[in-house]
């Protein structure tokens, strides 16, 4: 018996939004400050309709804000609603640090090692 596992949405959180790569460049894109829909097309090189579902889920998840300037939305990033992301890779980031000190103690060790056999030749 097989069981179907539902799937999450991608509107479930900001982990679920950001794992589409488009939706990453568009995120990119934004870094710059607000930028309106046909910039993101003319930059991203996608239709306007592919550009506005992703800019949908990214605002459903909270991670980009619109505003209205006359008849065009402007579309900005909110660094707010990507902490959760940033607080989780920052664990990682510390193990990574601790895990590269290790390495270069284990790097300057060898390179001791190999002076050492070249002097006493």
């Amino acid at each position: 018996m097989i069981l179907a596992m539902a799937r999450v949405a991608t509107t479930a959180d900001a982990f679920n939004a950001v794992a589409e790569p488009r939706r990453r460049e568009i995120l990119d894109a934004l870094a710059d400050g607000e930028r309106p829909v046909n910039d993101l097309v003319r930059m991203l090189g996608m239709g306007q309709p592919q550009v506005s579902k992703h800019l949908r889920v990214l605002r459903e998840v909270g991670a980009v804000e619109v505003r209205e300037d006359g008849r065009r939305r402007l579309y900005r990033l909110n660094g707010h609603a990507l902490k959760p992301i940033h607080d989780w890779v920052k664990e990682y980031e510390r193990t990574w640090s601790e895990r590269f000190d290790q390495l270069d103690v284990v790097l300057d060790d060898l390179k001791e090692e190999e002076n050492g056999d070249d002097s006493g030749e």
